[in-house]
């Protein structure tokens, strides 16, 4: 054997499994990408960013419910599918139809739900 490839030897399978290491990380994403289901959808826009997840979450809230949801013990309104709407317990939910109708038993918007 030559120096070049007594050099190069050693690279060799480290740099093979990197490159398999990136296809197979590749080809993951390019599945669930084709697997996803469809997409968080409000008032006609798709929502840059959702998936499928968010919008079980926005399917989450009991059947007869309203569009928004609030906490008894709180002072804003949240859309079922921001992050402080999960965080409220179930008994302590408020459901209303409007903002108009959050706003009227007191509840502001939450600045941190986009969308509001």
């Amino acid at each position: 054997m030559n120096d070049f490839s007594k050099t190069i030897e050693p690279l060799l399978i480290p740099a093979m499994v990197a490159l398999v290491g990136l296809a197979c990380f590749g080809l993951g994403r390019l599945s669930v990408s084709q697997l996803e289901g469809p997409r968080l959808v409000i008032n006609g826009a798709v929502m840059p960013g959702s998936s499928t997840q968010a919008a079980s979450v926005a399917s989450a809230a009991p059947s007869g419910a309203g569009k928004y949801v609030a906490s008894k013990n709180g002072s804003k309104y949240y859309l079922p599918s921001c992050g402080g709407a999960n965080r409220i317990n179930e008994e302590n939910k408020v459901w209303f139809d409007s903002t108009t109708a959050a706003e009227a038993a007191g509840y502001g918007p939450a600045a941190n739900c986009p969308g509001l």
